[in-house]
């Protein structure tokens, strides 16, 4: 029996262990907390927990020697340590993260040793990948160019669910979606590199109409630009990946960010109140008057905005103690967040996400293909975002024990040989991107 090593018992790992139990697989779950991977493994045979802390490598040695295959659900800043011993022991690996240069460094020691480390096996990235290199290569069949490509993806509430301000409610890594506004985004635009400094990452978000959840505001995600060679596209002039949002979020984040709290940078908290916190961070500490309004000035925005109700609701403007001490806003203000933004027991959550291309040919014709998934977990227990990035690893899993994947080195699933395979699997566990083509121009996502 094929035996297969997780590492992490997270928000995203009970998919992959009950796919993987589900073959017959012998699968450890290795993790801090043991209680947890009992529970997903549900008293299965052939599931076994085992107590292991990220800083032990002599047990994670002993560990990857011991099975076939590694997956690292850990997080991104273990995976490196991870695959040196993958190496080191000539076991295959996977991961659902994005691939550092530290892993790309190891590309030629992994072909040396005659293994995979196959990252980027979950949803974005993962699926986004594999859906649109699909299309992408039968364009290129069809002797095509790729002009321009949109890709988008959210994680967010079911349409049901969104009924707070922020109209979002966290599904997976928390401090990950506070923390990931602070990034810088770069993007191409009918052939202008566009860059985004973190402060106007949430300025001008454009609208996308989705079916069966109707008006999504988009931004831009990270870095754009490398995606042209990733994909295979140097023709493209426009290259856009972004993150769907509800209208109102990016509004919202934005006034937070220029209240400067979600920052990163610590400092001494005590006796602040939440309301005399937001006055520090806008100079506005020796003012009397009510704080919306002050805020709303600061921002030179009407008191009655979005932004202004969403900051109330959250509590940034209530004058109870936060009980601080040396801290960040960052956290301060994501642990709001957590409080009362965490997807109930009974609530669905769901996965959007949507690729845009406008194709031309060499007979002069144009056409806009899109592909479409819009994914609904059933409850916070058994999430859409979870079934996403886990159960394309599962797979992957399942195709490097079968001898179905060959390649050797650090990868990502942009070739035929994975992504293939991997997007019809997921179609028969319900997981589907609806392709269209031959759609007039007036379809394609129109920016400004």
């Amino acid at each position: 029996m094929k035996k297969i090593l997780i590492l992490g018992s997270g928000l995203v790992a009970q998919p992959i262990i009950r796919h993987l139990l589900s073959k017959n697989y012998q699968v450890t779950v290795a993790s801090n907390t043991p209680d947890r991977s009992d529970m997903m493994i549900a008293g299965n045979v052939h599931g076994e927990s085992v107590l292991w802390d990220a800083g032990d490598e002599d047990s994670l040695s002993r560990l990857i020697a011991d099975h076939d295959i590694t997956v690292s659900l850990l997080p991104y800043v273990f995976h490196v340590m991870v695959a040196r011993h993958c190496v080191a022991h000539k076991k295959n690996m996977v991961t659902t993260s994005y691939v550092k240069p530290e892993m790309h460094a190891l590309d030629a020691a992994a072909k040396e040793a005659g293994i995979i480390l196959l990252n980027e096996m979950g949803l974005d990235p993962g699926i986004d990948h594999m859906s649109a290199m699909r299309i992408i290569d039968k364009v290129h069949e069809r002797e095509g160019a790729i002009l321009e490509f949109f890709s988008i993806c959210g994680a967010l509430p079911a349409p049901e669910a969104a009924d707070n301000p922020f109209k979002y409610k966290f599904s997976w890594s928390p401090k990950g979606v506070v923390l990931a506004g602070n990034n810088d985004a770069v993007y191409l635009h009918h052939g202008k590199v566009v860059e985004l400094p973190t402060r106007d990452l949430f300025k001008n978000p454009f609208l996308v109409n989705f079916p069966e959840v109707g008006e999504l505001e988009v931004y831009p995600n990270r870095d754009s630009l490398a995606y042209k060679d990733i994909y295979g596209i140097p023709e493209a002039q426009t290259m856009y990946r972004g993150t769907f949002r509800y209208r109102g979020w990016c509004e919202t984040l934005d006034a937070i960010k220029q209240m400067n709290l979600i920052s990163p940078e610590k400092f001494d908290m005590a006796g602040m109140t939440f309301a005399g916190l937001v006055k520090k961070q806008a100079g506005l500490e020796d003012k009397n008057n009510d704080i919306r309004t002050l805020v709303a000035d600061h921002l030179g925005i009407p008191v009655s905005t979005h932004a202004i109700e969403a900051m109330n609701w959250l509590g940034l403007f209530d004058d109870a103690p936060m009980n601080r001490s040396l801290d960040s806003t960052f956290e301060v203000t994501s642990d709001l967040m957590i409080e009362k933004m965490s997807l109930g027991l009974n609530e669905r959550d769901m996965v959007a996400m949507q690729h845009t291309f406008l194709a031309a040919f060499s007979d002069g014709r144009k056409e806009v293909i899109r592909s479409r998934m819009l994914d609904f977990g059933t409850l916070a227990t058994d999430t859409s975002i979870a079934r996403t990035v886990a159960l394309p690893a599962a797979i992957a899993v399942e195709m490097i024990l079968d001898g179905q994947i060959n390649i050797k080195g650090v990868h990502v699933p942009v070739v035929p040989e994975i992504y293939n395979p991997v997007l019809d699997q997921l179609e028969n566990l319900g997981i589907r991107m609806v392709e269209e083509f031959g759609l007039p121009l007036s379809e394609m996502i129109n920016k400004g």
